[in-house]
């Protein structure tokens, strides 16, 4: 393949590669994406007129930007006036980014014109939402959390967490997180913490084999941190080994006590020189030598040799 580029001077869009190759987005998504990118900053054109002005229908023009929006290229925000006006605020990426909250997001002022298709509030209602309070985290607790915290770590444990996490991730300039999104990982790290995980294993787990092209961070940590989490210690203990004598003879027991011979429930098992067999041989041998050791009379040095 031979290609031809021209050199102009005006009227032209600089766009990645990776954007024009990226190969897991539809030709449709990309030329749509192309499309966008040419258009200046301010321009206002919904999927509907898109179509209507494309070979291509409503409906092959609606996937092509869910692709799009599902890839971190495309995204549209709720804009919340002061008056209670909702208007759509669109964002088109030539580098993916991290896909957000589907929050309404306030926004100061007075109020703007909105669109034919913008919801207006009834003053006369209760709010849908309750006042935000700056301290918490933008992001909403995960689904059958109260609090966000699915290991009831406390305040601190979160804080060392976060510290942890920028800490283990620096080295990798394609993880970049905010502090956000540092705090909604916070409670796996805390959680691989709990279990014994050092700054290590975290790295060891979190920054070899990362995809290319990187389209979210957040998506591809908190992947690995829920599938790659450590086993939780064991909690059944070994008991201690306990030693006994027993009170008569100083055998080792199980027990503190007095053994099975001593009390006469069991025979005593001798286990001497190869066992019973062997040493009641024995034994008599040596007896009869004491006996004949004694009969022939005092040894001149004082001391009986047994043979």
């Amino acid at each position: 393949m031979r290609v031809h580029r021209s050199a102009p001077v005006r009227n032209f869009t600089v766009l990645p590669n990776a954007v024009l190759q990226y190969r897991r987005l539809s030709y449709t998504a990309r030329g749509l994406l192309a499309d966008l990118l040419s258009r200046p900053d301010g321009w206002r054109e919904d999927g509907r007129h898109m179509a209507d002005t494309s070979p291509q229908g409503r409906g092959a023009v609606r996937r092509a930007l869910k692709e799009l929006a599902d890839a971190g290229y495309y995204r549209v925000e709720k804009i919340r006036l002061p008056d209670g006006t909702i208007i759509t605020e669109t964002h088109v990426y030539d580098v993916p980014r991290a896909a957000a909250p589907s929050t309404t997001r306030p926004v100061p002022g007075g109020a703007s014109a909105g669109r034919a298709d913008t919801l207006s509030k009834d003053r006369h209602q209760e709010p849908s939402l309750p006042a935000e309070s700056p301290s918490e985290p933008p992001d909403g607790p995960p689904d059958g959390q109260a609090d966000g915290r699915p290991g009831g770590q406390s305040d601190e444990q979160l804080r060392e967490a976060v510290a942890t996490l920028f800490r283990v991730i620096r080295p990798e300039p394609r993880l970049r997180l905010g502090e956000a999104e540092a705090r909604a990982l916070a409670p796996l790290v805390a959680r691989w913490l709990e279990r014994g995980s050092t700054a290590a294993d975290l790295a060891q787990a979190l920054l070899p084999g990362l995809p290319a092209p990187m389209h979210s961070a957040v998506a591809v940590l908190r992947h690995r941190l829920e599938h790659k989490l450590p086993p939780a210690p064991s909690t059944v203990r070994t008991g201690a080994l306990r030693y006994a004598e027993c009170a008569a003879c100083h055998d080792p027991v199980p027990e503190p006590g007095i053994c099975g011979p001593c009390a006469g429930l069991a025979p005593r098992p001798v286990a001497v020189g190869g066992g019973e067999a062997a040493t009641r041989p024995g034994a008599a041998r040596a007896r009869a030598a004491l006996r004949a050791a004694r009969a022939a009379g005092p040894h001149p040095g004082g001391l009986v040799t047994c043979r």
